[in-house]
């Protein structure tokens, strides 16, 4: 399949938006700036890139603790997001939700989440909200290796097949859960081999090809829209960085992690642009310096904003329906 240049260097652009950020995440949170935990996307961002550019503002996603490329690919603030990882008034919590609970209802995130497939039950959710509304919206709930072992995984999945809810289940294998393999942790050779336990269409990709996370997103999100069900896909990758910042990594060595890098995706797909023609030198040079610039201004937003005020503490915790008085 043939597509312009324009798209495929906006392809390009996300993905190099997404690592921008995550290296100056990392950057702040080694000079002590950021408070909490950080999960970096490093080496991942063609998943979220390829994905979301088959998804419309209307489209749900449900997240994970390493969401910040999906909250970017979907279209988030930059600057709302560097102010919570800040834990700033500003953020997109008001600062009180960190790294991992960013959301934004208004372009469809409904959510990162600390617990591990912890969104899957929410992506069912809304998928079945949209089901009774008669909507042709769908819902992409991103997840991990590890994720595809907890009870939500298997409960999602079957609800969503036997109501033929419009949910994508998109696995990004990224060989790692925490600190164990995936090998010493999952009983099939392939997660997406789980497909066939609930009766939906399962296939298993290269995560790291930007154009093959896009087709095969695409096929999935069609049939979806059209009431064809769910779809798993798993996305092979590899997380070139630790479990989180700061990790010591000492179940790896760093030979392994060299090879990986060889093959990380931006440089890949920057190799491919630029063999067909389609990105020069000068061109590449803006695409980068303007991801720069933007999250360096997004930076200074989060540094000049305030800290949320001490009386707010309880504020926006709690849902109060009932009339209690927190």
């Amino acid at each position: 399949m043939e597509y312009d240049k324009e798209f495929l260097q906006g392809l390009y652009a996300t993905m190099v938006r997404i690592r921008t950020f995550e290296s100056k995440a990392e950057e702040l949170f080694l000079q002590g700036k950021l408070p909490g935990f950080i999960h970096l996307y490093i080496g991942e961002e063609a998943i979220a890139t390829g994905a979301m550019a088959n998804l419309r503002k209307s489209d749900y996603i449900t997240s994970t603790h390493r969401g910040h490329g999906h909250m970017i690919a979907k279209g988030a603030d930059i600057k709302k997001m560097m102010a919570e990882l800040y834990g700033k008034e500003t953020g997109y919590c008001r600062g009180k939700g960190g790294s991992m609970h960013i959301a934004d209802l208004s372009i469809g995130v409904l959510g990162a989440n600390g617990e591990v497939a912890g969104g899957l039950p929410i992506a069912a959710g809304a998928g079945m909200a949209i089901k009774l509304q008669k909507k042709d919206d769908v819902v992409i709930a991103f997840f991990g290796d590890g994720a595809s072992n907890r009870g939500a995984f298997h409960e999602a999945l079957n609800w969503c097949s036997v109501f033929k809810l419009p949910v994508i289940f998109l696995n990004e294998n990224n060989q790692f859960a925490s600190t164990e393999r995936v090998q010493e942790t999952t009983s099939v050779a392939n997660i997406s081999d789980r497909a066939v336990g609930y009766n939906i269409p399962g296939v298993s990709i290269d995560g790291n090809d930007v154009i093959a996370v896009y087709e095969t997103v695409k096929a999935a999100v069609e049939r979806a829209r059209s009431g064809g069900g769910p779809t798993l896909i798993e996305a092979k990758t590899y997380r070139i960085k630790g479990h989180f910042v700061g990790d010591p990594t000492l179940y790896r060595e760093k030979s392994e992690v060299d090879e990986h890098w060889a093959q990380e995706p931006i440089g890949r797909f920057e190799r491919e642009l630029v063999s067909m023609g389609l990105l020069s030198e000068e061109e590449k040079k803006k695409i980068w310096d303007a991801a720069k610039s933007e999250v360096e201004e997004a930076v200074k937003f989060a540094e000049s904003s305030p800290y949320p005020a001490p009386e707010s503490a309880l504020t926006d915790l709690f849902v109060d329906d009932a009339g209690y008085d927190y």
